[in-house]
Parts: structure tokens; sequence; C-alpha cells
């Protein structure tokens, strides 16, 4: 991680920030995003240069062109002062994001109590960032992880911050890159005084659930410190276990009666059309329509056969063996991905055994 402090410019002075935004990945600048759609000033920073340049010189520049532009368009159809449209709420919020190209920086910018939102990688990024900030914070700021962290981690750090006066929420994060962009899942744990304090923010970016279920923000405090690490935690490994009995049905459709990819996503399709239609179900079906440019064929048969994982369904089934909870079918999962992703032991293994055992473990 570079130096958070070098470099810096002065911020401007002449208005504070809402929210603080910490990391500009994918995830960070949708975020960054949603919040300015929703009249929030935000103040952004990564602690590498690189980001901040592809953030405020790539994405923010767009999103002002394509704003001016929809709003031209809009000019023409719409007569003077009417139809307040998405581009005029884009062409505000992209001018109420502000540049902080330090830690100091990004503090100075925000009004108190501060709220900053951590969206790094899970770990050592969290832990260097933390020790920046106790050094510039004061008590009664808020701080936010949105990242994967383990719960367990959230408790540690809860407890070192709020002996420091701060406070800490730990908040999952779920619905990818669009979900951040229009309206993510929100999974809080912490002290419900930093809750108040951010609630109205985080309720009006989440997503909304069906308006026959009374269209409420998909966001809640859901216990206390870790509460919102574990329960994300939980949800991405029962998403493992749906996406290995999708690699299994679609494995088994593959195999026995040799559909190809093609045939398969009507399939998928179809599927999604019923009682199993979900976001899972509905991707599987697109994936598998879709052709390589490069060589003609279906992209399925064309991608390195080795998932990869980041933890979270590991952490799943540690914690249900701890706790003694059957969970058979999310550990299969994990086990089905960590053979998976060892390649180099199924390309063994099929050299050594002939193709077909090979295949049987996802050689190929």
């Amino acid at each position: 991680m570079g130096n958070a402090d070098s470099g810096a410019v002065k911020a401007n002075s002449a208005a504070k920030a809402d929210f603080g935004m910490i990391g500009l990945g994918v995830m960070g600048q949708n975020l960054v995003l949603n919040l300015v759609d929703h009249g929030i000033t935000v103040v952004a920073f990564d602690p590498w240069p690189e980001a901040r340049e592809r953030f405020f010189g790539g994405v923010v520049a767009r999103e002002q062109t394509r704003a001016q532009r929809e709003g031209q368009a809009h000019e023409q159809t719409q007569e003077q002062g009417q139809g307040q449209g998405q581009w005029q709420k884009e062409a505000r919020g992209c001018a109420a994001i502000l540049r902080a190209n330090s830690i100091n920086e990004l503090v100075s910018s925000l009004q108190r109590p501060r709220r900053i939102m951590l969206m790094v990688k899970a770990g050592a990024p969290v832990d260097a960032l933390l020790e920046q900030l106790t050094r510039v914070l004061e008590s009664g700021d808020i701080i936010i992880d949105g990242g994967n962290s383990h719960f367990r981690d959230t408790q540690r750090r809860a407890e070192m911050l709020t002996a420091k006066g701060l406070h800490y929420l730990g908040v999952g994060v779920s619905g990818g890159e669009a979900g951040a962009r229009y309206g993510p899942s929100l999974m809080a744990g912490g002290h419900s005084d930093a809750w108040r304090a951010v609630e109205p923010i985080l309720n009006a970016i989440a997503a909304r659930a069906e308006e026959a279920d009374g269209g409420k923000p998909c966001c809640g405090l859901l216990g206390p410190d870790g509460a919102g690490h574990f329960v994300k935690m939980v949800h991405n490994g029962i998403e493992y276990a749906d996406m290995e009995l999708i690699a299994e049905a679609y494995a088994v459709m593959r195999v026995a009666p040799g559909m190809g990819p093609e045939e398969l996503s009507r399939v998928f399709y179809e599927w999604n059309q019923g009682d199993l239609n979900s976001y899972l179900i509905g991707i599987t079906a697109e994936i598998l329509d879709k052709q390589d440019h490069d060589t003609g064929r279906p992209m399925v048969d064309v991608v390195l056969d080795q998932a990869g994982q980041k933890g979270t369904g590991l952490w799943t089934v540690q914690e249900a063996l701890a706790l003694g909870v059957a969970v058979p079918t999310i550990a299969a999962a994990v086990f089905a991905r960590n053979i998976s992703s060892d390649r180099a032991a199924r390309i063994a293994t099929a050299a050594r055994f002939g193709a077909e055992a090979g295949a049987r473990v996802g050689a190929g």
C-alpha cells in the first residue's frame, strides 16, 4: 500500500462532504456514483494514485460527459423546466464528488461526525488504513468496513476503535458491481448509535423490496459488532452451494445426454421462468449462450476451467463445524472449488488414470 499522505493537495474547503469513501475499485467507484445519485456529497480517496486517476480522470469524466449528452437530448424533447430526469441527478452528483489525495485531506473534507466507508481488500489493508485513520479522527466519528472481512476481525477492530472513542460498523455489501451502482443489499453490525448516524444514507442507496412487500430498503442493523459480516459470510456460503448445484446440473446434462451449451442455455432459461427463477439461473442461461469472438466456440468451452474463491464459503463451513451445525452442501461446494482450483493435479490424474478419470474431477 502506498503512502496515503504523499503528494497531498489542499482539499476544497468551501464545502464539507456528507460521506467519505476509501477504495476506488469497481465496488467503491459504483457506490460513490450511487451515493451522489441520491444527493449525497462524497469525498473519495484511494491509497494508490493510479486508482485515483482512473476514477477522477476516467469514470467521473465519462459520467459527466454522458450526463451532459443526455441532458442536451432531454432538452430537445422537453420544455424548459420540465422533467427532472436521471441525467440531471447524475450531472449534479458528479459535481458533488470531492477528490482527496491523502487521508488527512479526506478527513478534513468531511462534516462531523465523519462517516467513512472502506471498500478495500480484507485483511492487512484494512488494518493499515485503520492505523492511519485513528491518528486523525475524533471521538464520535464512524468507520464502515464494506469489504468481505472475517467477522472475528470486525469484532477485534470494533473493540480497538471503541477504546479510542470511535464507532465501527461491519457492513456486508451484496449485489456485485451492478448492485453497488444501483442498489445493494446492506447487512450491518455494530452499535446502534453509529447505525442511526448512517442509516438514512445507507437506506437511500440500498436496493428496495418489491412493492408487494412494502418497498422497504434491503438494509438493516442485524446485531452487534461482527453480525453484519457474519450474515454476509453465511449468505456467500449459501451462494456457493447454489452455484455448485447449478454446476452439477449442467455437468449431468452435458455428459449423460450429451447436450450442448446452446441447448443447455434454453433449459436454464426455461427453468428461470418458473419456481427456479433467480439471478444465478438467469446468468447461467446467458453465459451458456455466449460465443467466443476469437474462436467462434461456446465461451464455456474456452474459458479456463479453474474456479477461484475469496474464503467466505470456507469460513462458513469452519464456523458451522465449530457450532455443530450441519452444512454438507456448502462443504461439498467448497471441496469442489478446491478441486477445480488445483488444475495441475487434475491434469496429472487424467494423464495417469486416463481421460475418463480426469473428466470425473474436471480435467479438460
